[in-house]
């Protein structure tokens, strides 16, 4: 399979288990606002693990984000976020990725896998660049992942949103979703 040989001439790629180091990782999003602007936000607290395996064909992902830690740069904003018209995180404290397969999509990585949001489970593929693998500083092992995707918040039952007195949305419905993650093989 040509997802095996791309994967492998990464140097120092390894097959193992490693959990997501959140200090060192970053997960991300950008919505449209108020149509002529862009908002980014990011989440503080998050976890999750990594098993890339001996045929890369056969790794997987499992993340869970705490919606309460997000973070736009503004704590009324973020308020909002967390109530009932968006997150609703009394409800639904967590956001979940489990990935189902890892595919080449022409020159490109596909990390296919279900997003969970507000109790709705969709399919969301991840585009995924293969940073590299590496020692660390402390005698570990790290490794370096960036993913991207873009999502419908309405596929997942955050409806909310207000008209503008001149037309359009306060949010637009796509998000873009962007990850930083770096992880630690573990002993």
């Amino acid at each position: 399979m040509t997802t095996t040989s791309t994967i492998t001439t990464i140097p120092g790629y390894l097959a193992g288990t490693w959990t997501i180091d959140p200090v060192h990782s970053d997960v991300g999003f950008t919505v449209r606002h108020m149509m002529v602007s862009k908002v980014r936000g990011r989440f503080a607290r998050f976890e999750g693990q990594i098993v890339t395996g001996a045929n890369p064909a056969d790794s997987t992902v499992t993340a869970s984000i705490d919606l309460a830690s997000i973070d736009t740069n503004n704590a009324q904003r973020d308020d909002h976020v967390r109530s009932a018209d968006f997150f609703e995180v009394e409800k639904y404290p967590t956001m979940t990725y489990r990935s189902t397969s890892v595919r080449q999509d022409g020159g490109d990585l596909i990390l296919d896998g279900e997003l969970t949001l507000k109790g709705v489970t969709k399919s969301v593929p991840l585009r995924l660049e293969l940073n590299g693998f590496g020692p660390d500083a402390y005698g570990g092992t790290r490794a370096g992942f960036t993913a991207t995707a873009e999502i419908n918040r309405r596929d997942f039952g955050v409806n909310f949103n207000a008209a503008i007195e001149t037309g359009g949305a306060v949010v637009s419905d796509k998000i873009s979703i962007h990850l930083e993650v770096e992880a630690v093989l573990a002993v």
